[in-house]
């Protein structure tokens, strides 16, 4: 029977060709917006590499330090906060203290090039995942000895060497030479805790270690045990928190500082003020947006259908003369509308992978690699099987309701 539905949907598209074409390009069109959405989304707060345990990961970002009489400040962690305080932490598998990226001058060929630095310790590469093209990261004891070691990713091993040797090579930034002891896979711009453009051992910027101030230019990268730990390793560092708190010397001082996921700290930072998480609130935007967005092609693909539904309405009154129920009418309709939003949907999935193709190649967003993953995939599938329900219920349940004797002679009441 499904196969008949489906050579019967197959002879019906080809024999309204524009209506056809209307239908096809807004379930394209919106599918194409909304997975590009989707792949940008995951891009950015997805397992991708080098965070690919998002699960088990968190991030110590930033603190904000209010006091009696309107004093608030607000910003990155320092060193001597997360060393004494996060580091020491119980739960966690492994902690990691890194700067914050910042942008350095180095000259190729009398050539300024603008890099990205991250001073990073040994742990910051046993918990991220890098995809290593050559050589390794710096160990301990380059840490410890704070050895002028770096690791590039492949950009700028390109622009420094090209095809040549790059390991065992130096480079020099802000007039500081540094030896080549690995290279990796570029990092997008858009994970912004793993991101540069070259790594040295944090140790080089030891005068900061000792400051003893709530502010700096650091965070933290935690790592679970199992994604089970997360909600201890949160009740933990709230509890030396508050213990942090009370040894505070200004009376009234409050602290408020999270481990959050790449997407907690990013709510918070611009939907829950700092204090309260906002992922529920982002998603409830999400999704209100989406169905705003679909709302108006899924209005005008139920007009077409109940235009080209209509059209049919002798072929029903055939099939309730020859004893058809109105649920299996209903049945026929919807699986062709859905037909009909799967071919729309694999037009959508092509320009998709067109217009991710042209983001990636233009440089809009640093080393980005956009694509339509099987998570971004699973998500259009669904899409396009609400959208098919949605757009092909109400015309087939409307026609259904006819009277076999109405529907002969044309009619639609």
């Amino acid at each position: 029977m499904l196969k008949n539905y489906l050579k019967i949907a197959w002879k019906v598209l080809l024999r309204r060709k524009f209506f056809t074409f209307i239908s096809l390009f807004g379930i394209s069109f919106t599918l194409m917006i909304l997975m590009v959405v989707t792949a940008l989304f995951d891009h950015a707060f997805g397992p991708q590499m080098p965070e690919r345990d998002t699960d088990k990961l968190l991030f110590v970002n930033m603190m904000r330090e209010q006091r009696n009489g309107g004093f608030m400040n607000s910003g990155p962690v320092s060193y001597y906060f997360l060393n004494r305080n996060v580091r020491t932490l119980q739960t966690p598998d492994k902690v990691s203290i890194n700067s914050v990226f910042s942008t350095v001058n180095s000259y190729v060929n009398n050539r300024k090039l603008a890099l990205d630095i991250k001073f990073t310790d040994r742990e910051f590469w046993d918990i991220l995942d890098f995809n290593f093209l050559e050589g390794s990261a710096f160990s301990q004891q380059d840490v410890q000895s704070a050895s002028r070691v770096a690791v590039i990713n492949e950009n700028t091993r390109k622009q420094y060497f090209g095809t040549g040797e790059a390991l065992g090579q130096h480079i020099e930034v802000n007039q500081v030479r540094y030896k080549v002891v690995g290279v990796v896979e570029d990092v997008p711009v858009l994970r912004l805790h793993s991101y540069a453009d070259v790594w040295v051992p944090i140790t080089l910027r030891s005068q900061d270690f000792n400051r003893q101030q709530m502010h700096g230019t650091y965070f933290a990268t935690i790592k679970a045990k199992e994604p089970a730990d997360v909600p201890k390793i949160k009740e933990e560092y709230a509890a030396m928190l508050q213990q942090v708190e009370r040894q505070q010397t200004e009376k009234g001082t409050k602290l408020f500082s999270f481990p959050d996921t790449v997407l907690e700290s990013f709510t918070r930072t611009f939907l829950g003020n700092g204090r309260e998480s906002g992922v529920g609130k982002l998603y409830g935007i999400l999704a209100g947006l989406a169905f705003l967005f679909m709302l108006l092609p899924t209005i005008n693909l139920v007009n077409i259908n109940v235009s080209r539904i209509m059209e049919r309405s002798s072929e029903i009154g055939v099939r309730k003369a020859f004893g058809a129920t109105s649920s299996a009418i209903i049945g026929q309709f919807i699986i062709e509308n859905i037909f009909l939003t799967l071919l729309g949907g694999l037009l959508g999935f092509l320009l998709s992978a067109l217009v991710l193709w042209q983001i990636n190649d233009s440089g809009l967003i640093a080393y980005a690699d956009l694509g339509l993953n099987l998570r971004v995939f699973a998500i259009g599938l669904l899409l396009c099987l609400v959208f098919g329900l949605i757009s092909g219920v109400y015309p087939a349940f409307k026609m259904s309701r006819l009277h076999a004797v109405e529907a002969l002679k044309g009619g639609t009441k």
